[in-house]
């Protein structure tokens, strides 16, 4: 789906439920100046399209226990596609993994890792990542302050 197939109100309503996932149609017919069945007819047809790709709690990380963030980079042994496959499968079974990106420059790939604590960290580095076989350098940043973390699009 291309921008010119998203109108105005379109734009509002993905820019209110990505705020707040949980509102009715009624709420958002209120925000809009639609009527809810207009904009029940909107949001399924911007979930069929694939525009809303899905709904979710937001946690508190630090309350569950992770409140330590750790950027991760990470240089491949060798560069070829088997080995940077290798290296996504471990990437996709890790649950401290809150985001990976492949990069262009010097590092292959920067990974958004939480971790309990900095022994929890140390594990993580030493017993999952280094050891992988496709694996040369990892270098570990933690983060000091959060200063801005969000997933919201600027519609």
């Amino acid at each position: 789906m291309n921008n010119a197939q998203v109108d105005g109100y379109d734009r509002k309503i993905l820019s209110l439920l990505q705020a707040d996932g949980r509102l009715t149609n009624n709420d958002l017919s209120e925000r809009v100046n639609l009527s809810s069945s207009q904009c029940s007819r909107r949001r399924q047809r911007l979930e069929e399209e694939g525009l809303i790709k899905g709904y979710r709690a937001l946690l508190d990380r630090e309350r569950l226990g992770f409140p330590l963030v750790n950027v991760i980079t990470v240089t491949l042994a060798t560069h070829n596609p088997d080995n940077a496959r290798r290296f996504a499968d471990l990437v996709a079974r890790l649950p401290e993994v809150q985001e990976a990106y492949a990069l262009t420059g010097e590092m292959d790939y920067i990974l958004k890792v939480v971790t309990p604590d900095l022994k929890s960290l140390s594990e993580f580095v030493s017993a999952v990542l280094l050891p992988h076989e496709s694996v040369q350098h990892v270098k570990t940043a933690i983060v000091l302050q959060t200063l801005k973390e969000t997933g919201a699009l600027p519609l």
